[in-house]
């Protein structure tokens, strides 16, 4: 059958139906050489040369993920961070980027210092707001425009059209870090983007043993051309076995996605107007910032994220976090397990974070569960 007749869904879940020719496996190999041989007139004519670009163990995890965003190309990198920082890395010094105020910690930081001594001209707006983007938007100067949407940890959306009109009648491009929402509830190539980036860690592995990151590009363009570049020279490539755990767990994406969402928006409309808490902060409640754009541009749920606010502050936080069973108390996102952190205390210094926040990163156990456990880890630490 053809594939582009298939859900995404049976894509995802046959990792696009892919047998190895000579074997006839369905599971793909692990390819684990450096390099290739030439042929006696000293060309390359299997197209490979050197592992660190050409990677046969990349070729069928990067078609899924480009076939799941649709998008022309996608390029596998060792972390999420290699990923992003590979973008703008691509851009030259002098250019002026915008990025939002709410976004991933690590990169943000990077952003603030490397990119800014390297020569990058970075600012920091509200991205939900189209009004800021047009106000800060430089036609001719502005090169990239990144967005995160949800964004880490308040989940504040973007819109992600409105913003890429913005950006291209500016003469920029629009990347966007979907890690949150993944390729099951937001397509950000559909609605104008021209990178999407994904901490492959996060859902599309979703099992916690593995650092990866991705890009997808909308075409084969000249930038995109750049972006491989800086991947093949910096050498932020990803490992053999590594490909194949993350093409391994893109296998159920949909299955865990979904059933983290449903889970994510139960736990949210429980605690909403719990005594114990102050605020819950999730893109699927209605009245919630950024409600209507997040319905609009997600399909099928509002993603596995939220974050409650306790009454008592960061004592009350703190403690609450000290007093789960269930939940784990660790750092990361999109994992069968479900974690709980209190991240002000992650993050440091400038965090955007209240430090009355715990984020929620909502695993595959059942709801009732998780939502048994809070509610005694809240009582322990607010009786």
């Amino acid at each position: 059958m053809d594939a582009k007749k298939l859900q995404p869904e049976s894509l995802a879940a046959q990792a696009l139906g892919w047998i190895d020719d000579k074997t006839r496996a369905i599971t793909p190999p692990i390819h684990v050489s450096s390099t290739y041989l030439r042929d006696p007139d000293n060309q390359y004519r299997s197209g490979r040369i050197y592992a660190r670009a050409d990677n046969p163990a990349f070729d069928q995890a990067e078609a899924l993920i480009a076939a799941l965003e649709q998008g022309a190309q996608a390029a596998l990198f060792a972390s999420g961070m290699a990923a992003a920082t590979a973008v703008f890395q691509a851009l030259a010094p002098g250019d002026h980027v915008l990025a939002p105020k709410v976004m991933y910690w690590s990169l943000r930081n990077w952003l603030m210092n490397f990119a800014t001594h390297w020569g990058l001209k970075v600012e920091l707006i509200d991205m939900t707001d189209p009004a800021a983007v047009q106000a800060a938007i430089q036609p001719g100067k502005t090169r990239l425009v990144w967005a995160e949407t949800p964004a880490n940890p308040l989940w504040t959306v973007t819109d992600i059209a409105a913003t890429a009109q913005i950006a291209h009648a500016a003469g920029a491009l629009l990347a966007v870090d979907s890690t949150v929402a993944s390729p099951v509830l937001t397509r950000p190539i559909e609605h104008g983007a021209d990178i999407v980036m994904h901490a492959g860690t996060k859902y599309l592995n979703g099992h916690s043993d593995l650092i990866a990151g991705v890009l997808v590009s909308a075409r084969d363009d000249d930038f995109w051309k750049r972006v491989k570049t800086v991947r093949a020279q910096l050498g932020g490539t990803l490992g053999s076995f590594e490909a194949w755990l993350l093409l391994r767990g893109m296998r159920t994406l949909y299955l865990r996605v979904r059933c983290a969402s449903q889970s994510a928006q139960r736990i949210a409309e429980h605690f909403a107007k719990h005594p114990r808490v102050e605020a819950v902060l999730y893109p699927g409640l209605p009245g919630a910032p950024g409600h209507e754009i997040a319905a609009r541009q997600m399909q099928g749920g509002f993603g596995g994220m939220l974050s409650l606010r306790t009454k008592g502050g960061e004592p009350a936080a703190v403690a609450t976090a000290a007093n789960v069973k269930l939940w784990k108390r660790a750092t990361s996102l999109g994992g069968t397990e479900s974690l709980i952190e209190h991240r002000a205390s992650v993050e440091g210094a400038g965090t955007p974070a209240p430090p009355d926040l715990l984020r929620l990163s909502v695993g595959i156990e059942d709801a009732g569960d998780l939502i048994a456990d809070l509610e005694q880890a809240l009582a322990a630490a607010l009786p």
